[in-house]
């Protein structure tokens, strides 16, 4: 449905995307994610046709946006509906007819807009709503007039750029898991740009990490996940904090020394549960004296139907953390010392 080939921009002298190489099939959610710079925005552009690439392809349910330009580009635009993180309704008007607008401009009969607006209103719950202005609205009902709009023109295609991120973490919620109704309903593709990594984890099938304008990872959800060293993985799970006392040793969320240890500054050893089971890492780890209370932090969530996640040991010094890396990676099972 969506696919990008040799895609490039370059504003003068700097290079913002390079050689970006993306396919998303028809029907799945797919994550974009990075950080500020990475090119997250400049990709949205040429996506959406508002930026021509300096060399490369995007195609859009087999249009070629690089192609075209006025009338084509504008009717290879009606294939796309954009929802964004600020919604930008119109004070002026209703829910129904901030709804309807797209359609009006498109010449769209008014009754027929109008009987439009009013059935998406009632596929994103706000069917009693029609007649609110924006400024009768909570943060989340706007976002759900938004997602109306987009949807409006009976896209193939919605772009989602940073929808969430004014959101509190409930509103977030209904607003995801009403984005995946649409496309189990609708059939249609949705792109997400976000740097939200619970978002990811939330509702993509898959996710593609941008850095310095390159594609520096892509592959489905549960692949990703699984790659126990690769920096997405471990954003994608995250650890708890963990602080340092005033010796320099480890400490946890509570405050308190995770091994026991006193004096000297403690190694921290990272391993990764991707494959492995909580109880084979501590039995692996009990082999060579480290028991589970020295765990200082750890994470563990159910994703796609697997059990991934990390757990972070505190132990009393470079030796023994080179004992427990050594055991752990001889039971197949991938350990590395953290900073």
């Amino acid at each position: 449905m969506i696919e990008l080939r040799g895609l490039r921009k370059v504003f003068g002298d700097t290079v913002a995307l390079e050689e970006i190489d993306l396919s998303v099939p028809a029907g799945e959610i797919h994550g974009i994610v990075g950080r500020s710079g990475a090119g997250k925005s400049t990709l949205i552009r040429c996506l959406t046709g508002l930026d021509s690439p300096t060399s490369g392809t995007v195609s859009i349910d087999g249009a070629d946006l690089t192609d075209r330009s006025g009338s084509g580009m504008r009717e290879a635009r009606r294939s796309i509906g954009m929802v964004f993180q600020h919604v930008n309704l119109l004070d002026s008007r209703t829910a129904l007819h901030n709804v309807a607008h797209p359609l009006q401009i498109a010449g769209v009969a008014k009754a027929e807009r109008l009987a439009k607006a009013r059935e998406l209103l009632e596929i994103v719950g706000l069917g009693d709503r029609a007649d609110n202005y924006p400024a009768q609205l909570s943060g989340g009902q706007k976002q759900r007039v938004g997602i109306a709009r987009a949807l409006a023109a009976e896209p193939k295609v919605l772009l989602c750029d940073e929808p969430t991120s004014a959101l509190d973490a409930s509103t977030t919620d209904q607003i995801l898991g009403l984005i995946r109704s649409l496309r189990d309903r609708l059939g249609i593709t949705v792109l997400i740009i976000t740097h939200e990594m619970s978002v990811i984890r939330e509702i993509c099938d898959s996710v593609t990490l941008l850095a310095d304008g390159q594609v520096a990872r892509t592959g489905t959800l549960a692949e990703v996940i699984s790659e126990p060293g690769s920096t997405l993985a471990k954003d994608l799970v995250p650890l708890p904090p963990i602080g340092l006392d005033d010796t320099g040793s480890a400490v946890g969320a509570d405050g308190a020394d995770g091994a026991g240890t006193s004096g000297g500054k403690t190694r921290l050893v990272e391993v990764a549960l991707a494959g492995a089971s909580l109880p084979q890492v501590l039995t692996c780890a009990q082999s060579v004296g480290v028991s589970a209370d020295a765990i200082l932090a750890g994470a563990v969530e159910t994703i796609e139907g697997r059990q991934v996640g990390r757990i972070r040991f505190t132990v009393a010094s470079a030796a023994k953390s080179k004992e427990l890396i050594t055991a752990l990676e001889a039971d197949g099972i991938y350990a590395e010392e953290a900073a």
